[in-house]
């Protein structure tokens, strides 16, 4: 527990076959902390049977891996979080399996009729075979086969009466995020939503979009993701980039835009419910990415293993963090936090953002202050539903408002400098810290650095 994940490929090959032990129990036992930190939602990553670590190469969607627990342990886990007001989101990866799966079978693991070199399998027409008896994969990984989301036959198995949505909503899930959402063509995502509102109408579902996706084209269709009953929200990528650009770089007029965009493209209920982050198993690390020396768009393992903060970067990372995701629990949508981030875990991309929470050796400074801006966001709902106006864009400033369901004046103003000059807000009114309480009366200034959430004083 604690060390690095393995990233030295073994005989050409990035295996992915090294475990630290982590299970459903163990997040059951961690709910009491989960509780206290805030959080109301909780987004495993995939649970079901499947050969590697990060489990995105499916084995059996009816079974939780061995590894992780039962299906026993997963209801267990589901109904007492229900009862601290935590929910479960499963990962749906409906796009590919795994080779090593009893659909298809490659390794000869299973005793069904995998559909690899077996023409005669239930399961041959989900995939995509050719002449030669190769096939589609995921990205040319060949151990990832895609799906054929058309085939009548798949479409039942994960989105029948009786299917994969279902079965788990079932088990005490209320939701699914979908895995590479744009591979999922219209039609199949509809029947997916349809079965999920059908089993629980209150069910959430976010799909994986890197971009605007309220007009994404991918795979010559345009997907159409918030006419009618489709996804409730995407993954807010935009939001992340903006803000890493902004915290780091003072490009506040670049976030601005970028906010400004997603607010005007999104229908108000998915925007939201779209899911705002600031790090994923995708992505490095927030502290890292923010402070961490730059190491290229595509970075060699061997410097992602070597490269850590320094002392300075650490201390920096630690300012800049906080700043960034207060605007996270502040704009539009759901704050979606990637485990450890709060306790000031480091790391470049994967496999060095998958390292163990550090218990007992968090740092003290950062959680509270995750659970202080939480506490704030949760105690005014004006962050969950309410209006947004940008007040200043400029010199590495960024302020905005976010306004109740009146609308006539603002109900909060928050405003962080990331510029090399102090700023006057000309708010003129009395205005009280939400994370101090102290009080402000008519224009407060705001130093480099520094961040306010302001509400009108009474």
């Amino acid at each position: 527990w604690g060390g690095v994940p393995q990233w030295r490929p073994e005989y050409g090959r990035i295996r992915n076959n090294d475990f630290f032990g982590g299970d459903l129990e163990g997040i059951r036992q961690k709910l009491p902390y989960l509780k206290d930190l805030g959080v109301t939602c909780l987004y495993l990553s995939p649970i079901f049977e499947a050969y590697s670590n990060h489990k995105y190469d499916t084995g059996d969607y009816e079974k939780i891996d061995a590894m992780f627990g039962t299906e026993d342990d997963f209801r267990s886990l589901c109904t007492e979080a229900g009862e601290l007001g935590i929910r479960i989101i499963c990962d749906g990866v409906f796009a590919h399996t795994g080779s090593d799966s009893k659909y298809f079978n490659k390794e000869r693991h299973y005793q069904s009729y995998g559909a690899y070199g077996n023409p005669f399998s239930p399961y041959r027409h989900w995939y995509h075979f050719h002449d030669d008896g190769s096939y589609d994969c995921w990205w040319d990984f060949d151990t990832l086969p895609k799906l054929n989301k058309e085939n009548p036959d798949y479409i039942k198995y994960i989105t029948g009466e009786n299917g994969i949505v279902r079965r788990w909503l079932r088990a005490g899930a209320s939701g699914w995020r979908l895995d590479v959402a744009d591979e999922l063509p219209v039609s199949f995502l509809d029947k997916l939503v349809e079965a999920a509102k059908a089993e629980k109408p209150d069910s959430l579902i976010i799909g994986e979009v890197w971009e605007d996706a309220s007009n994404k084209i991918a795979y010559d269709e345009r997907k159409n993701y918030f006419e009618g009953n489709r996804l409730d929200g995407v993954m807010n990528y935009p939001f992340r980039q903006g803000i890493i650009d902004f915290i780091r770089n003072g490009k506040a007029e670049e976030l601005a835009e970028t906010v400004e965009s997603i607010v005007e493209n999104y229908p108000p209920e998915v925007l939201n419910a779209t899911m705002n982050i600031l790090g994923t198993h995708d992505t490095p690390r927030i502290i890292t990415a923010l402070a961490g020396k730059d190491l290229g768009s595509d970075p060699r393992r061997l410097d992602m293993a070597e490269t850590h903060l320094t002392e300075d970067q650490w201390n920096e990372g630690l300012r800049l963090l906080k700043n960034a995701s207060l605007l996270q629990m502040t704009l539009p949508g759901v704050p979606c936090v990637y485990y450890g981030d709060e306790a000031g875990v480091e790391g470049y991309k994967d496999p060095f953002n998958r390292t163990c929470y550090p218990w007992g050796n968090e740092n003290k400074s950062l959680l509270r202050w995750y659970k202080r801006i939480i506490a704030v966001r949760k105690d005014n709902p004006v962050f969950q539903q309410g209006d947004y106006k940008t007040i200043y864009a400029s010199q590495g400033v960024f302020a905005f408002a976010r306004y109740d369901e009146k609308g006539r004046c603002p109900a909060i103003i928050i405003a962080v400098n990331q510029g090399r000059r102090k700023h006057r807000l000309n708010l003129n009114c009395s205005w009280r810290n939400l994370l101090t309480g102290a009080q402000h009366r008519n224009d407060p200034v705001l130093w480099p650095g520094d961040a306010l959430i302001l509400e009108i004083a009474e």
